[in-house]
């Protein structure tokens, strides 16, 4: 199968090569847009084709030597993950987000642009000039919050990690959205603070993920594959757990902030700075501790419809 590139009816670009989907979309002078869209398409086509010739390498878990790997994008998951290796985890953790953030790189090369993002299913790297800012809708069952990204704050990648997602979790979270320096980074953290978001529980369902994928590079860890209801103090303990793990990355200064949901309930780890989501109904919002929160009168907007998966943060026009 081949790279498949097309403009979307409202001029948005679409490229998707076998399991890699994005949605591309940069704000500008038309001539600089139409380059930039260029410049996107002519990288896309060999981003499958690296990857895969490192799969194998990119599968297996860090130990204290890091693999030598040739293609940037592997080297950015790499360079994600790398920080978490004493924990269990893969190259892969940091997938979705290396492709983002090396198809935006692609994407503004010695272009004139005011703002930009790539979405790969929920995973987005963004550009932002001055002034400039891009919305996300946080996506579980349904549109249920909005982060704000500006120019001013040092956060460019945006990702959600979870169980009912596109990969195996190790934890019990709806979703673990989280912002940080890039994407790939974003999508290295979402993944370890939604396995954080975990208790034990007999309505909780969990198989060994090479039953599931013989490929799966979590092999024979335990996954969870459904979740039933959970009383209310087992679904504080689990949130509790994935916010303790937030908060730890964010004062290592690996990510920004972080918003975890389960059950209608969440948590939020964030920098006082950080313009995060809150909710769009309040009712069943959990507070993390001391913090005030007013309802959200915007959230995600055209863009809304991109997301990738139930467990989505989508950027949207502003």
């Amino acid at each position: 199968m081949s790279a498949v590139a097309a403009r979307l009816p409202d001029g948005r670009l679409h490229l998707q090569h076998g399991p890699i989907d994005l949605i591309v979309e940069a704000f500008g002078a038309a001539d600089e847009v139409a380059r930039a869209y260029g410049q996107a398409v002519d990288r896309f086509g060999d981003i499958l084709p690296a990857l895969v010739r490192e799969l194998a390498v990119l599968r297996r878990p860090l130990g204290d030597a890091a693999p030598l790997l040739q293609g940037p994008v592997a080297r950015r998951m790499l360079e994600a993950v790398w920080p978490h290796r004493a924990v269990y985890v893969t190259p892969m953790a940091a997938v979705a987000g290396a492709v983002a953030d090396e198809m935006l790189q692609a994407l503004v090369a010695g272009r004139t642009l005011d703002k930009a993002y790539v979405n790969d299913g929920g995973d987005i790297a963004l550009h932002l000039t001055p002034g400039q800012e891009l919305r996300a809708g946080l996506f579980v069952s349904a549109l249920d919050g909005a982060a704000r990204l500006i120019h001013d704050q040092p956060g460019r990648g945006i990702a959600t990690s979870g169980r009912g997602g596109r990969s195996f979790s190790l934890g019990n979270a709806d979703s673990a959205t989280v912002a940080a320096a890039t994407a790939a980074a974003a999508d290295a953290a979402a993944t370890l603070i939604a396995n954080a978001v975990n208790v034990d529980h007999s309505a909780i369902e969990r198989r060994p993920a090479r039953d599931l994928d013989p490929d799966s590079d979590l092999g024979d860890l335990p996954v969870t594959v459904a979740v039933g209801p959970l009383p209310e103090a087992c679904i504080a303990e689990a949130l509790d757990r994935g916010a303790a793990e937030a908060r730890r990355l964010r004062q290592c200064g690996l990510i920004e902030g972080a918003a975890l949901s389960l059950r209608g309930q969440w948590r939020i780890e964030e920098q006082v700075a950080l313009k995060w989501p809150v909710p769009l109904d309040t009712g069943n919002w959990c507070p993390p501790s001391r913090r005030t929160l007013r309802r959200s009168g915007r959230a995600a907007t055209d863009s809304a419809r991109d997301a990738g998966h139930p467990l989505s943060a989508c950027a949207g026009r502003c």
